[in-house]
This record gives C-alpha cells, sequence and structure tokens, in this order.
C-alpha cells in the first residue's frame, strides 16, 4: 500500500503524462524537429549516426528556442539520469552519452519506458524512503535533497517540458494553417 505522499506523486505523474499521451498523438519527425526560430537547440546526427543534443554549459543568455527533439531529449536525459541515480545499481550514463533515438516515434516510446519505470519506482516508495537523501546524494541537481523532494521536481519538470511541448505544437499547426 503507498502512502499519502507517494499517492500524491502518483497522481500528479499521471495527469501530466495524459497531457503528454495527448501531445504525442500524431507526433512525427516533421514536427518534432521543426524549429520555431534559427537561434534554436535542437537534436541531429553526429559522424557516427547517434542524435545528439545541442547543449551549452553555461546556458546562454538568452536561452534558445527549442524543437520537440530537443525536449524529449531532455526529459529522456533527466529520467534517465535520475532513475540510474536514485534507483540504479549501476553510474548511470553522462549527458553526452544519452542520445535522443532519433524518430519523434522511438523518442515517445522511450519516454513511456522511463514514465513507467519511474511510476513503478515511485508506487513502491515508503515514507522513509521519501524522507531519504541517500539515493539522492550522487545527482548532479539533487545533494541534500530527500527523494520527496526531487519526486516533486520530476514531476514539475515533467509538467513544464509537456507544456513546453503542446505550445510547440499549436505554433506549429498555427503556423502552417496560416500559410494555406
Amino acid at each position: 500500500m503507498t502512502t499519502p505522499r507517494t499517492d500524491l506523486l502518483i497522481r500528479q505523474l499521471d495527469t501530466t503524462w495524459a497531457l503528454f499521451e495527448y501531445h504525442a498523438d500524431g507526433l512525427d519527425d516533421a514536427v518534432c524537429l521543426w524549429a520555431p526560430d534559427p537561434y534554436h537547440w535542437t537534436v541531429r546526427p553526429d559522424a557516427q549516426g547517434r542524435w545528439v543534443a545541442d547543449f551549452q554549459v553555461p546556458e546562454p543568455d538568452p536561452v534558445p528556442a527549442l524543437t520537440i527533439g530537443w525536449i524529449t531529449w531532455h526529459i529522456g536525459y533527466w529520467w534517465t539520469t535520475t532513475l540510474g541515480h536514485c534507483f540504479g545499481s549501476e553510474e548511470p550514463p553522462e549527458r553526452e552519452e544519452i542520445f535522443w533515438p532519433g524518430t519523434a516515434e522511438g523518442a515517445v516510446e522511450w519516454l513511456r519506458g522511463l514514465h513507467q519505470q519511474w511510476r513503478r519506482r515511485l508506487h513502491d516508495l515508503d515514507d522513509t524512503d521519501l524522507d531519504s537523501t541517500d539515493r539522492t546524494a550522487t545527482l548532479p541537481w539533487g545533494q541534500g535533497m530527500s527523494l520527496a523532494d526531487v519526486a516533486g521536481w520530476v514531476n514539475v519538470e515533467l509538467t513544464k517540458n509537456v507544456a513546453e511541448i503542446g505550445l510547440l505544437r499549436i505554433l506549429h499547426g498555427a503556423r502552417n494553417s496560416h500559410r494555406r
């Protein structure tokens, strides 16, 4: 049986995930890689054919516009990293070793798999787990945070990213219908 805090985290995740599925319906490669502005970050194949994401540390100011492909890579990156650090048995890959699947369909399936892993892991947590900082100690962004705080952040970050995907789909659709 889950705890009330775990139930809340799962309900938040389920609500956001339903919105992701709505925006993922019919997502194709052209929309996924559409750049809303010439100054943008996206994903592109490298010399070995692996799809890498544009990235810069520190982030430029202003931050570039994003493609849906980049946003889906970003979700996959932080979910892979968070799952690996908080629940993994081995060291998670570095950011540069996390590649985009190369298609919109592949990205959606990748994120569905990560979502299922995350939801299952949340379901198994009790209050002691949620209050612990042991699992988050090696996260690049989670030192000193409880697992509950990290899980809440994951839900909020996912919500923000799904809203960005939705907005890009709306902008792409409006741009294309305006040109007809």
